[in-house]
């Protein structure tokens, strides 16, 4: 609108902003070295399955441990990723199989290793009594890993070495992110764990081994950008390795060593990423090949829910099926419960248009978002719409 020019800046690029820039509707300029001319990291890849197999239930591999170990006789320091906070992922029941799970949210909780369970999603928490909710047997047993096991793990095998922890619950007043990391630049204080606070932008010189505890996290979600969000957290924190004058390591620990995701990303192979993903997308009808309209329809009772969403899929149905709209390319996915089907006690449905962003389409969309939020029927149900939505 003000005619200002917008640099858009990334190690990853969007798969859709690249897309762009080889149709030429973005300039793209490229810069092939890093700013001081450092080399890049040396990415090592192990494979969790050969670790199991060797008698190794450690989060910590043996690669990453004896890498560790010559960091700190070295005096340089380390930051290690995982993509999950709290201590446990998960609580299961030996003897049912029961998961504990947040009585509000369609969620497993998290336990915090001061004794609670935790729902990430609402806030609910609630101690752990040693039984199953469900059998009343105690073979609980503790599925996962997140940031305060990570760090419970790495005093057990380093004692009497400080260890800094950066996540939301250490993370939680004004600025005290930036006291954390001065303190770790300025103390030299080894190791550093911590989620995606850790992953992007730090630039610190005497950081040399990065190690990525579970690359497997976000890879396998429900989102067609689970690939592209993967890459990116893996490059972008394996880049936090090396960025001085001695030369950068990196361990990315997974269960898929095979997967082409991680093995770009183990390369620092933006290139070869993007062609592979492109594809799929296209052969999907992904973004950029086609816009994701997304219907989604929340509220307390989830047959009203599912009942609004099957009104909005006939009503699009019906206008589809009349001309000029029965001629549009337009599929319809759904209705399908959200990846997680809900949150804080309101079900959540949605319904998904693959299609062009047409200005046909759009007033479409909103005409039937309209209808919909003033049907009597849809008492209690609140019915709303997003394009290529993040979340």
């Amino acid at each position: 609108m003000e005619g200002a020019s917008v640099v858009l800046g990334s190690a990853t690029p969007a798969v859709d902003s690249y897309y762009k820039a080889l149709r030429g509707e973005y300039e793209l300029l490229t810069l092939k070295k890093r700013a001081m001319q450092q080399s890049l990291p040396q990415v090592y890849t192990v494979d969790l399955r050969e670790e199991l197999r060797s008698g190794n239930r450690s989060i910590i591999s043996d690669k990453l441990r004896e890498l560790m170990e010559d960091r700190i006789r070295k005096k340089e320091q380390i930051m290690l990723f995982i993509n999950r906070r709290g201590y446990a992922g998960f609580i299961s029941c030996r003897s049912c199989g029961y998961v504990v799970k947040c009585p509000h949210c369609d969620v497993s909780l998290t336990e915090h290793n001061d004794g609670t369970l935790v729902c990430h999603y609402c806030g609910y928490s609630v101690e752990l009594t040693g039984r199953c909710d469900n059998c009343g047997d105690s073979h609980l047993r503790l599925l996962g890993a997140g940031t305060q096991k990570v760090e419970e793990e790495l005093h057990a095998a380093f004692p009497g070495r400080e260890i800094l922890r950066m996540d939301t619950d250490t993370v939680s007043a004004t600025h005290s992110h930036e006291k954390l990391l001065s303190r770790f630049e300025k103390e030299r204080i080894p190791v550093l764990v911590g989620t995606q606070m850790v992953a992007k932008g730090l630039d610190f010189e005497n950081v040399t081994l990065v190690g990525v505890i579970s690359a497997d996290l976000s890879l396998y979600v429900d989102d067609y950008r689970a690939g592209e969000r993967t890459f990116s957290l893996l490059t972008q924190v394996v880049g936090r390795a090396g960025r001085g004058a001695k030369q950068g390591r990196a361990v990315i620990q997974t269960f898929t060593p095979e997967n082409d995701v991680i093995r770009c990303a183990a390369r620092q192979d933006y290139d070869s990423f993007y062609e592979q993903e492109i594809e799929l997308r296209r052969m999907r009808l992904c973004p950029p090949f086609r816009e994701l309209f997304v219907l989604t329809a929340s509220g307390p009772l989830e047959s009203a829910v599912l009942r609004t969403c099957m009104r909005l899929r006939r009503s699009l149905e019906g206008w589809l099926a009349q001309p000029p709209f029965r001629d549009w390319e337009l599929t319809v996915l759904g209705p399908a419960p959200a990846s997680v089907a809900k949150i804080n006690d309101r079900y959540r449905y949605r319904l998904t248009l693959a299609a062009q962003n047409t200005k046909e389409i759009r007033a479409m969309v909103a005409h039937l978002v309209r209808c919909a939020q003033t049907d009597k029927e849809n008492k209690g149900v609140s019915v709303s719409a997003d394009v290529n939505p993040l979340d």
